[in-house]
C-alpha cells in the first residue's frame, strides 16, 4: 500500500460524467459523476457488465468522447485544455480493433501512429520503426507486414492494434479486451507483456474484460463500475476477502427432498451426477454446524464440506447483484 501512496498519479478522474441525448428518446446516463485515481505503475483492472459505462470512460480518457461533465488528467495534462500533450501520454486498444485503419497494412499502421504521436514526453527509447519491427515479429506478424489490416483474421487485427498502441513506448496503456479473438499464444504473450510493462517498466496499465481470471491474475487492483456508477475500488486481494470466509460447498450423497424448502437464506440446492450440493454463504460456524444438522436429518451420507476458496468472479457477480453491498464492497 505504501507504494501506491507514494506513486504519482497518472491517470486522474474527476466528478466525470456522460449523458447520451437522442431526439425520439429518454437521455442516457452512461458515466455517473466517476471518480477514480490510478497511481503510475500500476494494473487496474476497470470491469463492470454489458453497458455499464467501461468503454465510454475509456473513450472520454482517450478523447474521442467528449465528457458532459467532469475532467480527465494524463500524468497531470488535462485530456480537454491540453489535448496533443495528453494524448503523448496513452496507446490505446479499443475493443473491436477499431485504433486500425483496415486498408493500410500492419507496418503502414504503425509508422502512421509512430510519426503521429512521436516520441513521448518521458522520452522513448529507441527508433519507433525498430519497435514496430519487433512488435510484429512478438506477435507472428513480420510475414503479412505489407498485407492490408482488412484481410487478416480477427485475431490478426487485434495483434495489429496492441502493436499500434505500444509502437511510440507511451507511459499509459489503455487495454479494453486485449486478448478478444487471439490465439492461445498470442493471448500469452499479451499476458506476459502487461505483466512486463508493469512491473519491469513502470508503465500504467488501465484493462477491462469480461475474462476475469486474465483480471485476477494481471490487476493490483480492481475498479468495478455498474449502471455508469463506481461500486467498488479496491486491491485483487481485499475484493476476494470479502468472498473467502462465508462461501461454502456441502456434498451430499443422492437427491435432497425437492418438496422440502432449504431453511437457510442464501444456500442454493443443486442436484448433481447423483449428488446434492449445497452451495451458499454461511455467516459463521454456528451457522454451519445448524445447516449441518438440519442436513443429517435428511438421511442423506454426508460426503464433503468444502469452503470455497474466492474467485474474483464470484466476487465480480455478488457486487453486481448486489449480493455484497456497495458498503461492503466500495472503498472509504
Amino acid at each position: 500500500m505504501m507504494a501506491e501512496i507514494n506513486n504519482p498519479i497518472a491517470i486522474e478522474i474527476q466528478s466525470l460524467s456522460k449523458v447520451y441525448r437522442y431526439q425520439s428518446a429518454q437521455p442516457v446516463l452512461a458515466v455517473d459523476n466517476l471518480n477514480l485515481s490510478v497511481p503510475a505503475g500500476q494494473v487496474l483492472g476497470f470491469l463492470g457488465p454489458n453497458g455499464a459505462g467501461k468503454t465510454t470512460t475509456i473513450k472520454m480518457i482517450c478523447g474521442l468522447v467528449t465528457p458532459t461533465a467532469g475532467r480527465i488528467t494524463l500524468n497531470s495534462y488535462d485530456v480537454a485544455g491540453e489535448h496533443k500533450q495528453a494524448m503523448k501520454q496513452i496507446g490505446a486498444v479499443l475493443e473491436g480493433a477499431r485504433n486500425v485503419y483496415w486498408r493500410l497494412s500492419a507496418w503502414q499502421n504503425l509508422v502512421y501512429f509512430g510519426r503521429l504521436k512521436g516520441t513521448n514526453s518521458a522520452g522513448a527509447t529507441g527508433n519507433y520503426k525498430e519497435r514496430a519491427e519487433r512488435l510484429l515479429n512478438d506477435l507472428g506478424l513480420w510475414d503479412r507486414r505489407h498485407d492490408q489490416v482488412r484481410s487478416f483474421s480477427r485475431g490478426m487485427q487485434q495483434k495489429v492494434a496492441i502493436a499500434c498502441a505500444l509502437v511510440t513506448d507511451p507511459p499509459i496503456l489503455l487495454f479494453d479486451e486485449p486478448t478478444l479473438g487471439l490465439d492461445v499464444q498470442a493471448a500469452r504473450t499479451v499476458k506476459e507483456w502487461v505483466t512486463r510493462l508493469a512491473h519491469e517498466q513502470g508503465k500504467t496499465v488501465v484493462l477491462t474484460t469480461h475474462q476475469l481470471d486474465v483480471a485476477q491474475t494481471l490487476c493490483q487492483r480492481i475498479a468495478i463500475i455498474n449502471r455508469g456508477r463506481l461500486i467498488t475500488n479496491k486491491p485483487v486481494g481485499e475484493l476476494l476477502e470479502l468472498f473467502r470466509q462465508e462461501f461454502y460447498q456441502i456434498r451430499l450423497q443422492g437427491h435432497w427432498n425437492s418438496h422440502q424448502d432449504m431453511p437457510w437464506p442464501g444456500v442454493a440446492v443443486q442436484i448433481q451426477d447423483g449428488e446434492t450440493h449445497l452451495n451458499g454463504v454461511i455467516a459463521d460456524q454456528a451457522t454451519l454446524y445448524q445447516l449441518l444438522d438440519t442436513v443429517r436429518e435428511t438421511g442423506l451420507p454426508l460426503l464433503a464440506v468444502n469452503r470455497e476458496e474466492p474467485n474474483l468472479e464470484e466476487v465480480f457477480t455478488r457486487l453486481v447483484t448486489g449480493e455484497i453491498t456497495q458498503g461492503q464492497g466500495h472503498d472509504e
